[in-house]
């Protein structure tokens, strides 16, 4: 079922996370970014929402090479076997993503983030604090309008620039995140 980002209010700090990068294993932690812009992006394998951007979302963070990422999958791996970790690791060859690829099993960073969706996206500026929230661009599955990440772009390059992203943001809308009960 699709349902849309929470629209966390902007200017929130971002929630510590320390998570294992499914590829090398080792701890990623927030301040690992201290004093630079995080895009964090709550993705994962299986839900079509991801599937729909993932290529160009992988070719729009080339054009930012200076910006820190992380991908977190936080779904119930148990009910969703595609969002195991090994799965994880080839959607990242897959869709040329060379961020770290984070699992969080225990699901608190997805719920500390109020993340609710995948794809679902917070830039954090300089100061880890919430600069923009929501939308890739506005393609979903099926309604024909462009994949260009337009949305997204345009935050990065503000909060590159060290300016505020103009309102509104439009909401990111995807597949739930699969909480255990």
């Amino acid at each position: 079922m699709a349902v849309q980002s929470f629209m966390v209010p902007l200017g929130t700090p971002a929630p510590e996370f320390a998570l294992p990068d499914v590829a090398e294993g080792k701890t990623v932690r927030l301040q690992d970014f201290t004093g630079t812009p995080l895009l964090v992006a709550f993705v994962c394998n299986h839900c079509p929402y991801v599937k729909h951007i993932e290529d160009a979302f992988g070719a729009l963070l080339t054009e930012f090479p200076q910006l820190n990422v992380v991908g977190i999958s936080s779904n119930d791996i148990v009910s969703y076997p595609e969002d195991a970790p090994e799965k994880l690791i080839e959607q990242a060859t897959r869709a040329n993503w060379t961020f770290p690829y984070l699992f969080d099993e225990t699901q608190e960073v997805a719920r500390n983030y109020q993340a609710a969706c995948t794809p679902d996206f917070f830039l954090y500026d300089a100061e880890h604090a919430l600069a923009y929230r929501g939308a890739f661009d506005q393609s979903t599955p099926g309604n024909g309008k462009p994949i260009d990440g337009d949305h997204l772009r345009d935050a990065i390059q503000h909060v590159l620039a060290g300016k505020a992203v103009p309102e509104p943001h439009l909401a990111s809308m995807g597949c739930s995140i699969k909480f255990r009960a």
